[in-house]
């Protein structure tokens, strides 16, 4: 493991430092910081990478719209296996 300029171990930075960075939680000192190492570690770059491509996938993920027989279908099944009441 590298050391993560003053960061902490990579272990670190990845698990904290760089989720802090995407979701813009820090101080523009602390952005500038993450940057750099970011420049200098690849092994860190490629879990930034990785994040980011996992939010892309998701976002793009919750903007999909359900088919529109979707929720009939939902409603169909519910009602068909729910106990009929008295």
């Amino acid at each position: 493991m590298s050391d993560c300029q003053g960061l902490g171990d990579c272990d670190d930075a990845r698990m904290q430092r760089i989720y802090e960075y995407l979701d813009g939680a820090l101080t523009h000192s602390d952005i500038a910081d993450i940057k750099d190492h970011l420049d200098g570690c690849p092994e860190c770059f490629e879990e930034y990478d990785l994040e980011c491509v996992i939010r892309k996938v998701v976002k793009r993920s919750c903007t999909e719209a359900a088919p529109e027989n979707l929720k009939s279908a939902i409603l169909d099944r519910i009602h068909a296996i729910r106990p009929v009441e008295a």
